[in-house]
């Protein structure tokens, strides 16, 4: 019985020793943490971006100017209304057979209400602007995509930059549990009288010295996890968990092939596509310069009601109607016009040649990711070779250490090495990602 009483108690103190020991964050970790892969990152960052929302309310904004341009086509009625209080009537003289008369004209009370309709006709200015709004809808639409694009792009190189610093913390960590168990062969040795105290305390050295490595690693992996969140419009402290490692890359990597400089087209890069919009713009900019110049045909009608009267006398109605139709024709304006229409040809070309410029800048960019990825696959393909050997080379060497076979500085030379292989090989794989990220936001490839 009094076995059975404790053993609840023991239990519960052993308890309290493990959470007094392991870090508080650790529960509240495994137990409220939220696990993010990149594909999902991608789409937290599209809903929840301000950039993004911003671009989408200037394509509404856009939207709504081309209703309201095409609201001038319809015609136009307003409601006029007047009143008029006669303080002074208007005197008239006349000669009445040799006599001279003075007449007041006018009531004492004067007012007229009426409606006012007007439509056009034919508009070439009007028309012309209309078009240019839908080419605005259009260019909201690209510019919307653009910034798509960019932050697909910055997220990829904000998470693969976090994993680098992830697995570059795993590498210094595991070669510091390596060069923990070297020095204390070390130190058993040296315990035992079979190596000296120099070489004992080079490795002491050794293992002090890889401590702040491993931190700072540790603080890289945390600024990088920041970084990631603000980027996705998160709280820096939410418990998140990204999920993946540079090495679930590894054969896809492998496996890829490289597009051909055929397969290579620049039609959906965001850049151009824009370019391109604006010179549609300036070219339709250039109509409406032409049609504000041309002659304008408009329909016009009217009913109004008036009436006058002088005060306690009966007020005089009279009805009154037209429809009419009214032509402009511009003729000094031509001068000018010729001139804007100057300007608007060498705005053309000028953007036409900043086209030409930005394309020949894209396909060198275009071609360095192309390098940078076929360089990237051979380092891959070579980096995971030589760790193979590294590792092999590392087991060796600890092996003939332990049976004085070999020295420390051996044993550390084969540890260095193959830490070196393991960082060369994750810069090896992000060289790759980051490569391919930016080739696909160069060519507007959408995810």
């Amino acid at each position: 019985m009094r076995k059975t009483a404790k053993m609840p108690v023991l239990a519960v103190s052993l308890l309290l020793v493990i959470s007094m020991i392991l870090p508080q964050g650790l529960f509240a970790q495994t137990q409220d943490s939220v696990h993010v892969d990149l594909q999902k990152a991608i789409e937290i960052a599209l809903s929840e971006t301000p950039t993004i929302r911003i671009a989408d309310r200037d394509i509404q904004v856009k939207q709504w100017y081309k209703k309201e341009q095409i609201a001038a086509l319809f015609p136009d009625a307003s409601i006029a209304a007047n009143y008029n209080r006669t303080l002074l009537k208007q005197q008239m003289s006349m000669d009445m057979g040799g006599q001279t008369m003075n007449i007041k004209v006018g009531r004492d009370n004067t007012y007229s209400a009426g409606v006012n309709v007007s439509l056009p006709l034919i508009a070439p200015a009007l028309w012309s602007n209309l078009k240019l709004s839908s080419m605005d809808i259009e260019l909201a639409q690209e510019a919307a995509r653009s910034s798509k694009l960019e932050l697909v792009n910055q997220v990829k190189q904000a998470y693969y930059m976090y994993l680098l610093a992830k697995q570059s913390y795993d590498v210094l960590q595991k070669s510091y549990a390596n060069i923990e168990a070297s020095n204390q062969l070390v130190t058993n040795s040296y315990n035992q009288g079979l190596v000296s105290e120099f070489e004992k305390l080079r490795s002491d050295v050794a293992l002090q010295n890889q401590r702040p490595a491993v931190s700072s690693a540790a603080k890289s992996v945390r600024l990088a996890n920041m970084r990631l969140k603000v980027l996705l419009g998160m709280n820096i402290d939410e418990p998140v968990i990204f999920d993946g490692q540079l090495d679930d890359y590894e054969q896809s990597v492998l496996s890829a092939t490289m597009p051909t400089e055929q397969e290579i087209q620049l039609a959906h890069n965001s850049a151009l596509r824009q370019l391109d919009l604006g010179i549609q713009e300036l070219e339709q900019s250039k109509k409406i310069i032409t049609g504000s110049a041309l002659p304008m045909v408009a329909l016009a009608g009217a009913f109004q009601y008036s009436g006058m009267g002088d005060d306690g006398q009966k007020f005089n109605n009279y009805p009154y109607s037209y429809v009419a139709l009214s032509l402009q024709v511009p003729i000094i304006s031509w001068v000018s016009t010729s001139f804007k229409l100057k300007q608007s040809d060498l705005n053309i070309e000028n953007m036409r040649d900043q086209r030409l410029d930005a394309e020949r800048n894209l396909r060198i960019g275009v071609q360095s990711y192309l390098n940078d990825m076929q360089q990237a696959i051979e380092d891959i393909a070579a980096d995971r070779e030589t760790l193979q050997q590294a590792q092999k080379a590392y087991e060796i060497a600890q092996k003939q250490y332990e049976v004085g076979m070999n020295t420390w500085l051996d044993l550390n030379t084969a540890e260095l090495t193959l830490t070196n292989t393991r960082l060369t090989y994750c810069q090896s794989i992000f060289n790759y990602l980051t490569a391919k990220a930016n080739l696909d936001a160069t060519l507007g490839v959408e995810n």
